[in-house]
């Protein structure tokens, strides 16, 4: 069950003293959308099942008024979506179990786009991050913390956005795309970080075969969003990102609709 934990309580009381950043007043920012849409279009795990809708109802009923109503089926982990502790981590949070000081909070931005473009299998190091650390300041527990490598520019493009167009086991082998190296999911670790998040289909590079920062992240209820969308739009520091996921008892991720505030 979701409940208002002292670390919640200090963002949201941080919020407050700084001007009501969580709901500021529309001069003091813009909202910018970091989903990607959930259509048949969207690229999912090559052995997940795709995003369906089904029309159940579209038209003018007998009592004169407009109905329609669908219905629609897909695997959790597709789309721009969050993997929930659980999903690498036994025993740990399963989707409805994220605390919310986990999804709601200031986020900064790691840029990684020049690696990612000369390498596709880059696996971003403890040392990127400290890196970035020294031009912007050391990041802060409870901070939400998102990976830009720039990849999002190729959605829905399976062949460009996940290195192989290629569905099922085969194509999960040919999986070609930058995520983190385990040195650097440990650093995050350290830093007590809320969530991470990046603009590929997974926190691992594509080339993974042990998971190893999910399963580092995980096993410290750290959850991830993935697929993520216009981080292009994010500074360095200063957004305030709001990560809702569909509510799913005992999920191990699911559809993510997730936003940012950002300071004009």
């Amino acid at each position: 069950m979701n409940r208002v934990t002292p670390r919640l309580v200090t963002v949201m009381t941080a919020a407050l003293l700084a001007g009501c950043v969580a709901v500021p007043p529309a001069d003091e920012g813009v909202w910018v959308d970091l989903t990607h849409e959930l259509s048949s279009d969207a690229v999912f795990w090559p052995t997940g099942d795709r995003f369906q809708l089904v029309q159940q109802a579209k038209g003018i009923t007998p009592g004169g008024y407009f109905y329609s109503a669908y219905s629609f089926s897909a695997a959790e982990h597709g789309g721009t979506h969050i993997d929930a502790p659980v999903h690498f981590a036994q025993g740990r949070q399963s989707t409805e179990q994220i605390p919310l000081d986990r999804l709601i909070g200031s986020a900064v931005v790691v840029d990684v786009t020049e690696p990612a473009a000369a390498d596709r299998n880059l696996a971003i190091s403890a040392t990127d991050i400290t890196r970035w650390e020294s031009l912007y300041g050391v990041i802060e527990p409870g901070t939400i913390v998102l990976f830009r490598t720039g990849y999002s520019s190729f959605w829905p493009d399976a062949e460009r956005y996940l290195g192989t167009a290629v569905r099922g086991a085969m194509g999960a082998l040919n999986l070609r795309f930058p995520g983190l190296a385990e040195d650097a999911a440990g650093l995050l670790v350290e830093r007590d970080v809320a969530s991470v998040g990046i603009d590929t289909a997974s926190i691992d590079p594509g080339r993974s075969r042990f998971f190893e920062a999910h399963v580092m992240l995980m096993k410290a209820n750290i959850p991830a969003c993935e697929n993520l969308a216009n981080l292009e739009a994010l500074p360095a520091r200063g957004a305030f990102v709001v990560a809702l996921p569909t509510k799913i008892r005992g999920g191990s991720g699911g559809p993510l609709r997730i936003v940012a505030r950002v300071p004009r």
